[in-house]
């Protein structure tokens, strides 16, 4: 019988999608953090449950040759990196092999091509927003990340994947808010009046936002702070307050007001501009998010006279990027002020042929199919739980060539193309795309083809 705090010796033989090593001894599964397969290990037991448990590394007896050796610790405590300690390459393999596992698993689909994972060349400090939780930690402010599943925060300088300019900026704004004795806030207390630094940074321009997520209007010497901020860091285009008083892990509150420069910072991606506000999406890897982007527009082979669906369109990063290349493009998207934005960004590079509609993409559907638009393509973006089934429905019944399907989550993936299947549509090939180095994060682009 094993009990909690036994020490064994056992082989890590499997990684899971969240990228923890797995052992089994006696009939049950063991989740190990940092433990990579091939690995044999001295495990402390921390948990058992019906079938599962829960072990730490108490020491390594055998290491895997794909390990990172001088990996900081906390960016596997955090989540930041939770695959850093896997060499990139493997990193590339493990993230192919999860789709091709969920087509299987969960579509039956084991006859279709699952590219190689496209990867960075240089797969760090490539984030290009950052969010970092400000908190006191043996008496000091701190800024750093919590520690997985816990609010305890671990102070961080360099987050590894961060753009470093974003880290030199939360590192300056953190020493004066020490200097001027700002009270960090206090989960447990509801006490304190910074709660999140929020900083942006556009790759191609180097503009940069910085929020201060407040609990309370007030800020003791703000204008000190913000003369200092632009002066040490000029590319800083904005400075914008959040407040945010709700006892909730939720980091933006309601409320915004500018308190320096403008309310958005532009960058570029893919030859257009775009307008960047503190609560636009806008892709964290910018290199990447132009393949993944890329990948979509070559799969879908478009010509002039082709009509493009863009479901989900957030800020009109996918369309805005085929407009030029086509007869027209009809986006939808439920957040009223990512339609804003969208229009503002089409006017931006002069795209004129680009048409947003704030909705459900499932009604956005069945308004359009009355007009009489027939789409050619249909570029669909979801969130991580995927399509509607009504939407599989009313998309596959506009009848479009093809259906691209870009991805944050491969299993919501493979179960929604299995439901296009039946409706009559095939898929062609997929492409994973590495957003995410050295976390479990996968994205992929795959094309599906009406059936004739």
């Amino acid at each position: 019988m094993l009990n909690k705090n036994d020490v064994i010796d056992v082989e890590i033989v499997d990684l899971t999608h969240q990228g923890q090593g797995l052992a089994k001894v006696d009939g049950l599964v063991f989740f190990v953090d940092n433990a990579l397969p091939g690995e044999k290990i001295r495990m402390r037991i921390l948990k058992i449950k019906k079938k599962i448990g829960y072990g730490k590394v108490e020491t390594y007896l055998e290491l895997s040759p794909d390990r990172v050796q001088n990996l900081d610790t906390a960016y596997l405590r955090t989540g930041i990196a939770d695959l850093g300690h896997l060499a990139y390459d493997k990193q590339l393999d493990f993230k192919r092999q999860q789709v091709v596992n969920n087509l299987t698993k969960i579509a039956g689909i084991s006859d279709v091509e699952v590219l190689p994972t496209l990867g960075m060349d240089q797969p760090y400090a490539y984030r290009n927003k950052a969010q970092v939780p400000v908190r006191r930690v043996r008496g000091q402010l701190e800024t750093g990340f919590f520690r997985k599943n816990s609010h305890d925060l671990v102070p961080i300088e360099d987050f590894y994947i961060q753009d470093k300019e974003i880290d030199k900026l939360i590192v300056f704004v953190r020493d004066l808010l020490r200097r001027y004795d700002l009270k960090p806030y206090d989960e447990k207390e509801q006490t304190g009046l910074i709660r999140n630094l929020v900083v942006r940074r556009g790759h191609y321009t180097g503009q940069m936002m910085l929020v201060l997520v407040t609990t309370r209007s007030k800020i003791f010497r703000i204008e000190q702070m913000i003369e200092q901020i632009t002066t040490a860091f000029p590319a800083v285009k904005s400075i914008i307050q959040n407040i945010n008083d709700k006892a909730t892990n939720v980091v933006l509150g309601s409320e915004f007001r500018t308190l320096y420069g403008k309310d958005t910072i532009i960058d570029s991606m893919l030859g257009n501009q775009y307008e960047i506000s503190a609560q636009s999406f806008y892709q964290v890897n910018t290199v990447m998010a132009e393949k993944l982007y890329q990948t979509a527009i070559d799969f879908s082979e478009l010509s002039k006279e082709d009509v493009v669906i863009d479901a989900y369109s957030g800020i009109g990063t996918i369309g805005l990027s085929v407009a030029k290349q086509v007869k027209a493009v009809y986006g939808v998207e439920v957040i009223k002020a990512a339609v804003k934005d969208a229009e503002k960004n089409a006017a931006l590079n002069g795209i004129a042929n680009a048409h947003y509609i704030a909705d459900s993409a499932e009604k956005a559907m069945a308004k359009w199919s009355k007009q009489g638009i027939k789409p050619d393509v249909i570029l669909v973006d979801p969130p991580r739980k995927g399509l509607t089934e009504s939407f599989i429905k009313a998309s596959s019944a506009m009848q479009p060539r093809k259906i691209t399907y870009v991805s944050c989550n491969s299993a919501t993936m493979a179960r929604d193309i299995k439901l296009y299947e039946e409706l009559g549509y095939k898929l062609k090939k997929v492409q994973p795309v590495d957003l995410f180095p050295n976390t479990h994060h996968i994205e992929c682009v795959a094309l599906l083809e009406q059936c004739h």
